[in-house]
C-alpha cells in the first residue's frame, strides 16, 4: 500500500483484511439498498463456499501488503519490539556487577536499577493502550522506539545512582507504547487462521532471541569494554527499528480519525478515562515498589514506609477498580472479563509470567553466583534457550490450527514446572548437560506456546476498536506478573540466604517458581477452554452477521405483519 506520511496517513487508509471484500459484499448484496451497514462477508459468492472462502483468507496475504518483501518488512518491524524489550531485561542483569562497582551502587540498591525499567513498561501500559485505540497503533509503535533510542543513549552516560534509575524508568515507558501497539497492529491486520499463528510464533520467538540478544552484547562489553556500549548498542537497535517501523507499518492515522470523527459524541466513542489511568498508575507504582523493595528495606515488612505504600498502594487499585465498574469508558470493560475462559487464564498467565521472571533473573544468579560461570560463558548456557526458542515457535506457527489451545497450554504448563524444578533439585557440581541444558529446553517451551496461544485468543476475542487494549493486556500480565513475583522471590532469598546460605537460598527460590507454576498448569487445566487458532470470522463479522440476521427477520415479520393486515382487510370487505 502506497503511504503518505506527510499527510498522517495512508493512502486510503489502513483496511482490515476483509474491507474490500466487504465493500464488494454490499455492493452485491440484495439487501444491502435498505440497510447500508448490512453485509454478506462470506456468503455472496457463487463459486467458492463460505468455509472455503475463510480458509482462504485465514492463509493469504493481507492486502494492505503489496508483495512478500512487504510483510517481510513489516513482520521484521514487529519482531524488534520482543528483542529490544528482552535486551534491556537480560542484559541489564549482565552488565549489573560491572556497574556495581564502576559507579559505587551499594548491593542494598541495586536491584532498582533492573526493577525501574519493568516498574514502569507495567504500570503504563493500559494508558498507551487506549491511546492507540483513539489515535492509532502506528504512531504509538514508531514514538515508542525513538523514545527508547533518546533515553538509551543518556542511560549510557549516567554517573550516579539517581541519574542510573531515572534513565531506566523513563526507557520502559518506551516499550509501554510500543508493546501494546505491536500486538494491535497484527491483531487488526492479521485475520484469525494459520497465517497470524505464524506471525505471532515469530513475534513471539523473538522474545528468547531478545534476551540471548541482550545477554551477548552485555557479556561481550563486560567483558572488552566500557559498560555505556551495552546502552548505546541498544539504541543503534532502537533507531534502525523506528526507521524500518516508519517504512514498512501501515498507518492507521487517517482510519482513527475518520472514526472519531464518525463517533464523536456517542456513546461509541473511544476516551481516555484518566481518573482510572491515574488511580491504575499510581496504585500499581506504590503496590508494586512496596513488594519489591521489601527484600531491601532495614526492617523488611516492618518498615514503615513499606507497609504503608502497601496500604496506599491496594486502597487506589480498589478504588481505580470501583471507577472501571462504574464508567462507560472504561480502560479494562467488563466486556472483557465477560469472555469465556478470560478470567482464569489472566490468572494463570499471571502466574506463567511470573514464573518466567523468576528463572531468567535467578538462572543467571545461579549459574553466576554458584557454578562461577563468566558473561561469555553465560552467553553460551543461553544459547540453547534462544535457539530452541525459535525452531519451537517457527514450528508451534505450523501446528496451532490443528491443535486445541488447551492442549497446547497444558503442555507449556508441565515445561513451565520442569524448568525450575531442575534448578532446584540440582546437586552441588551439577552438570550442565544434565539439569541446566533441559532446564532451558523446557523454559522455551514453556515460555514460546504459552506467549503465542495467549496472543491469538486476546487478539481474535476482542473487536478492531479494542487490539490496543488486547495489547495492553497481554504485556500488563507478563510484566507485572514478572515484577510482582520477582518481589516476592527476593523476599523468599533475602530471609533464608542467612539461614540455608546461597545455593539453598536459590533452590528455595525456585521451589517457589515451581508452586507458582503448579497452582497455574491446576487452572489451565480445569478452567481454560480454548479451542483450534483456525480460520474463523473476526468479532466484528460476527456483529454484523448478527445484525443482519436481526434485521432479517425485523424486516421479515414487519412484511408478515402487513401481509395479514392487508387479508384481514380484504376479508372486511368482501363481507
Amino acid at each position: 500500500m502506497a503511504t503518505d506520511r506527510r499527510n498522517g496517513g495512508s493512502v486510503g487508509d489502513l483496511e482490515t483484511p476483509l474491507e474490500s471484500e466487504r465493500q464488494t459484499s454490499r455492493h452485491t448484496s440484495q439487501n444491502s439498498n435498505d440497510n447500508p451497514h448490512s453485509f454478506s462477508p462470506l456468503g455472496d459468492s457463487l463459486e467458492e463456499a463460505p468455509e472455503v472462502r475463510i480458509e482462504r483468507l485465514g492463509r493469504q496475504r493481507p492486502e494492505v501488503f503489496k508483495s512478500l518483501w512487504a510483510e517481510i518488512g513489516f513482520v521484521f518491524s514487529i519482531s524488534m519490539s520482543q528483542v529490544l524489550t528482552e535486551y534491556f531485561v537480560s542484559g541489564f542483569t549482565v552488565i549489573l556487577p560491572t556497574l556495581v562497582d564502576s559507579l559505587g551502587i551499594p548491593s542494598a540498591s541495586a536491584t532498582w536499577p533492573a526493577s525501574a525499567f519493568s516498574l514502569t513498561l507495567a504500570c503504563f501500559l493500559l494508558v498507551f493502550g487506549r491511546l492507540s485505540d483513539m489515535y492509532g497503533s502506528f504512531p504509538a509503535y514508531v514514538a515508542g522506539f525513538i523514545w527508547l533510542a533518546l533515553w538509551s543513549l543518556v542511560g549510557g552516560f549516567s554517573t550516579d545512582l539517581v541519574m542510573l534509575n531515572f534513565c531506566r524508568a523513563l526507557q520502559g515507558l518506551g516499550p509501554a507504547m510500543y508493546l501494546p501497539s505491536s500486538v494491535a497492529l497484527i491483531g487488526i491486520i492479521y485475520r484469525a487462521g494459520p497465517r497470524k499463528n505464524l506471525v505471532f510464533a515469530i513475534y513471539g520467538a523473538c522474545a528468547p532471541l531478545g534476551f540471548f540478544v541482550g545477554i551477548f552484547f552485555a557479556g561481550l562489553v563486560a567483558e572488552y569494554t566500557k559498560w555505556g556500549w551495552w546502552f548505546w548498542i541498544g539504541c543503534v537497535f532502537a533507531v534502525i527499528t523506528a526507521i524500518t517501523s516508519y517504512m514498512t507499518i501501515p498507518s492507521d492515522i487517517a482510519k482513527k480519525r475518520k472514526v472519531r470523527e464518525a463517533r464523536q459524541g456517542t456513546d461509541d466513542q473511544v476516551r481516555m478515562d484518566w481518573w482510572g489511568a491515574g488511580f491504575i498508575v499510581v496504585g500499581l507504582i506504590l503496590f508494586t515498589f512496596a513488594i519489591i523493595d521489601s527484600a531491601h528495606a532495614p526492617n523488611g515488612w516492618k518498615t514503615p514506609y513499606i507497609y504503608v505504600l502497601f496500604i496506599v498502594g491496594s486502597l487506589l487499585l480498589f478504588a481505580a477498580a470501583y471507577i472501571e465498574i462504574h464508567t462507560k469508558q472504561a480502560l479494562i470493560p467488563s466486556s472483557f472479563f465477560k469472555v469465556p475462559s478470560m478470567v482464569p487464564l489472566v490468572f494463570a498467565l499471571f502466574l506463567c509470567y511470573g514464573s518466567l521472571g523468576i528463572f531468567l533473573l535467578y538462572a543467571t544468579f545461579y549459574m553466576t553466583g554458584v557454578m562461577g560461570g563468566t558473561p561469555l560463558q553465560l552467553v553460551a548456557w543461553y544459547a540453547p534457550m534462544a535457539l530452541g526458542g525459535c525452531i519451537i515457535s517457527t514450528l508451534g506457527g505450523f501446528v496451532l490450527h490443528l491443535l486445541p489451545g488447551t492442549a497446547l497450554i497444558v503442555t507449556a504448563g508441565v515445561a513451565w514446572i520442569v524448568a525450575p524444578l531442575l534448578f532446584a533439585i540440582a546437586p552441588a557440581g551439577a552438570n550442565y548437560w544434565a539439569y541446566i541444558f533441559p532446564a532451558m529446553i523446557c523454559a522455551t517451551i514453556g515460555i514460546d506456546i504459552t506467549f503465542t496461544v495467549a496472543n491469538i485468543f486476546f487478539t481474535t476475542s476482542l473487536s478492531e476498536s479494542q487490539q490496543g487494549l488486547a495489547g495492553s493486556m497481554v504485556m500488563l500480565i507478563l510484566h507485572l506478573g514478572i515484577a510482582v513475583c520477582l518481589g516476592f522471590s527476593d523476599i523468599i532469598n533475602t530471609y533464608t540466604l542467612d539461614r540455608l546460605g546461597l545455593r539453598q537460598s536459590y533452590h528455595a527460590v525456585f521451589w517457589f517458581e515451581v508452586a507458582c507454576a503448579g497452582v497455574s498448569l491446576i487452572i489451565m487445566a480445569l478452567f481454560v477452554k480454548i479451542k483450534r487458532a483456525e480460520s474463523e470470522l473476526t468479532v466484528d463479522e460476527r456483529m454484523a452477521a448478527m445484525n443482519d440476521m436481526q434485521l432479517d427477520q425485523s424486516t421479515t415479520e414487519a412484511r408478515n405483519m402487513g401481509t395479514d393486515s392487508a387479508d384481514v382487510a380484504d376479508d372486511g370487505k368482501l363481507n
